[in-house]
């Protein structure tokens, strides 16, 4: 169906893939500050100028659908789908300045592993991402749709699990209350993949 697209039509896919791409250098930042745990100034303000970065091509976006008559693929998909995967980034970057703004001292082995299933789910919706231009892909790309909803399911059960551990064997309030919102911005992260992933498997079957 996309084979011969109209020339404005094809950069649609080239910005939906400029921004997945940062979604990736986003969540390895968010990872690279929840296992490393250090500079986290000019780590935030790298988290910061990638979502930066991520705004520009949202609007970019938005601004070239005003201005297409013909889309290859529903224009509300298309907004939806760019704006969805905006929120991916803002999360991570509520994330890293909470750890700033609440001046948390640690980072637990959870927050570690949901930072790491937070990258999991932004390279399989890159990848996903990437194909989306052509429908002979279609099965792949609803593969690594399910792959993401795996990957956010896990985060859940690593984030109760966390809090509960939290709560039976932290004894000060202050980090129990710091830890707690670190969790759950880093699970909202796969949460929001899985929103992406379900408007791209809504695209594929509307288009197959």
């Amino acid at each position: 169906m996309f084979g011969k697209l109209m020339p404005g039509e094809g950069r649609f896919f080239d910005l939906f893939n400029q921004h997945a791409e940062l979604c990736v250098r986003g969540a390895k930042e968010v990872m690279n500050l929840m296992t490393h745990f250090d500079n986290l100034e000019r780590r935030l303000h790298d988290i910061e100028a990638i979502e930066q970065q991520a705004d520009k091509i949202t609007y970019m976006t938005v601004r070239v659908l005003h201005r297409t008559f013909i889309t290859p693929i529903d224009r509300d998909d298309i907004h939806r789908l760019i704006t969805k995967m905006d929120d991916v980034l803002d999360m991570m970057e509520d994330a890293a300045q909470t750890v700033s703004l609440y001046d948390v001292q640690f980072i637990t082995p959870e927050a570690t592993r949901l930072a790491e299933l937070g990258l999991g789910c932004t390279e399989k919706l890159r990848d996903a991402v990437a194909l989306l231009h052509d429908m002979n892909h279609s099965r792949r790309i609803l593969s690594l749709c399910e792959e993401i909803d795996y990957l956010e399911s896990e985060a859940d059960h690593v984030m109760h699990a966390a809090i509960s551990k939290l709560f039976r064997e932290e004894t000060d309030v202050r980090n129990v209350i710091k830890l707690k919102a670190i969790y759950e911005f880093l699970e909202c992260v796969t949460d929001l993949c899985e929103d992406v992933a379900n408007i791209i498997e809504g695209i594929v079957v509307e288009n197959v």
